[in-house]
């Protein structure tokens, strides 16, 4: 995926699923390499109530880096990429998409 000099974001992903009172989000943006964001990529993978004040289970690495967040409490994580982050947290959550 190769994006026009003039662009600074791309969207690869954009999808929400809603199941009862269960959402799911997964959001994955192609965006200029820096040092915030090395891989030249951002990602949000959440699962969780609707209304609720804090996900399930999301991973994300929306402030430079990678993290892993469970109900209230925040990780950083290692990031083997964004495909196999994807799946861990499809694991993870019981999620079959």
């Amino acid at each position: 995926m190769q994006m026009a000099p003039e662009d600074d974001v791309e969207v690869v992903i954009d999808e929400t699923r809603e199941k009862g009172d269960e959402i799911v989000n997964i959001r994955i943006l192609s965006v200029l390499k820096s040092e915030k964001s090395p891989e030249g990529v951002k990602y949000r993978f959440q699962y969780g109530k609707k209304r609720a004040e804090n996900p399930i289970l999301r991973y994300d690495n929306q402030h430079g880096v990678h993290e892993r967040h469970d109900g209230g409490s925040v990780e950083e994580i290692d990031s083997p990429g964004v495909k196999p982050l994807l799946q861990r947290f499809l694991d993870e959550a019981g999620i079959d998409l």
